[in-house]
Formats: C-alpha cells, sequence, structure tokens
C-alpha cells in the first residue's frame, strides 16, 4: 500500500459521509486534505477537517457548487496556492431527489437539471480543471457513483440516469488521461448516510435479501476508494460495485 506522506487529495462532498470517511482514511495514510463543502455545510466540514489534522496532516476547507464550471477552477487555484500540488482527486459531492419511480408525473424538470449538473457534469468539470496537475505527478481520480446507474433503481429515475452518466464519464477519462492518471468509479447501493435518515422502506427495500444481509456505512465505500488510490496500480476505467451482494 503506498504511503500518502506528503501527497495532496481534494474530495469534494467531503463535510458528511462518504466524503468524509475517505477523507479521514487518506489523512490517516498521510495525505494532506482539501475538502469541499457545499455552502450551508461549513459546521460540518470545520468538524472534518478538526479530524483531519490529528493526523498531523494539513488541510483546508473551501466552499464551491461543484456543478458550477468557474467556482471548481477557482478552488483548484485556492488549493495550489495552499499546497503546491494536487496528487489525487475523489469526486464525491453528490444530490438526489426522491421520487418514486413510478411517480412519472412527480418527477420535475428541475430535479432532472439538478441531478445531471452535480452527479455528472461536475465530475466533468473538477477532473478538467485538475487534469494537468494530476498527469504532472502521475496521480489518480476516483468518482462516487451508484449501483442506481447500472439498474435504473434508487431515489429517482433522474438519479439513477445521472449516475449511469457518470460511470460513462469515467471511462473517458481513463482513455483520455491515461497513462499518467488512473481513473476508477465506486458504486454504492445504499448507504447509512444522513440521506437515508427517516427512509427505512427505502433502505430495507435495497439492502434485504442481499447475501450480506446488511447496508453499507460510509466507512465501507471509502476503504473501497482508497484502495483503488494506494493497491490498484493496473485498474483504470472501473467500476467497482459495493453492494453486499445485492445485484448479483
Amino acid at each position: 500500500m503506498k504511503d500518502l506522506k506528503e501527497k495532496v487529495a481534494l474530495i469534494t462532498g467531503a463535510a458528511t459521509g462518504i466524503g468524509r470517511a475517505t477523507s479521514l482514511m487518506l489523512a490517516e495514510r498521510g495525505a494532506n486534505i482539501v475538502i469541499n463543502y457545499y455552502p450551508g455545510t461549513e459546521k460540518e466540514a470545520e468538524d472534518t477537517l478538526n479530524e483531519v489534522q490529528k493526523f498531523g496532516v494539513e488541510g483546508m476547507i473551501y466552499p464551491a457548487d461543484v456543478s458550477k464550471d468557474a467556482e471548481v477552477r477557482e478552488m483548484f487555484t485556492k488549493a495550489m496556492e495552499r499546497f503546491g500540488r494536487l496528487d489525487i482527486l475523489v469526486n464525491n459531492a453528490g444530490v438526489t431527489n426522491f421520487v418514486d419511480l413510478h411517480d412519472l408525473e412527480g418527477l420535475k424538470e428541475e430535479y432532472w437539471d439538478r441531478a445531471f449538473n452535480t452527479n455528472s457534469k461536475a465530475i466533468f468539470f473538477t477532473s478538467r480543471a485538475c487534469a494537468e496537475e494530476l498527469k504532472k505527478n502521475k496521480g489518480c481520480i476516483v468518482n462516487t457513483t451508484s449501483t442506481a446507474g447500472f439498474n435504473g433503481r434508487g431515489s429517482s429515475m433522474a438519479y439513477a440516469a445521472s449516475k449511469a452518466a457518470g460511470i460513462s464519464i469515467t471511462k473517458s477519462l481513463a482513455l483520455v488521461l491515461a497513462p499518467e492518471v488512473r481513473v476508477n468509479s465506486v458504486a454504492p447501493g445504499i448507504v447509512l448516510t444522513r440521506w437515508v435518515e427517516g427512509k427505512e422502506d427505502h433502505v430495507n427495500r435495497l439492502s434485504a435479501g442481499t447475501p450480506l444481509g446488511k447496508p453499507a456505512n460510509a466507512e465501507d465505500i471509502a476503504e473501497v476508494i482508497v484502495s483503488l488510490i494506494t493497491s490498484a496500480a493496473l485498474i483504470t476505467g472501473q467500476t467497482i460495485v459495493v453492494d453486499g451482494g445485492f445485484n448479483i
């Protein structure tokens, strides 16, 4: 497993959930961390920063809507001013609106735009902004997608489609940025984060009957993200499913 000492990682959507867990695991391995957060979650981002610094590494928080190219480019500039390099990018930011798949009229146009802007376009914007620096340092990118991108299920039809787009973008970026940069994605099934608080029926529907018999937590997904960064030198353009066997 690679020592990440003096490496720098940028994680989007890092204030909570999978992004937070990934930040802590990378910090534990020696990486300095840029914690991107969506405006409105500053307290959670500061809490994550405090936990990151307990591992003796440096960190910074930066608010940006990663669905907006100009904000992404400014975030990259500030990260470079602070650390002078970037080695790892984790495109983890994601959004959804819960709309039953059968409720076609309930899936509003703005839900489609919101899902695609953050879950797919943002992957491209952030990867593009960081591409030359990552190539220079022979870095890597890991995107958080979803099993919904394979099976069309999940919190809404728009969400599933946007995650399928994220999987496709992962493949395209892997081709374009090779051989210097590896690009992969991790596709969780249901994950116990604040996204699903109060939605027990949704959790049970997407985890009951799986071979492992339980949903994932944020750390389960972060472990796979980190493994693709530290221990997967010949893997690129792939999406690793982490769903307890639900989609076997």
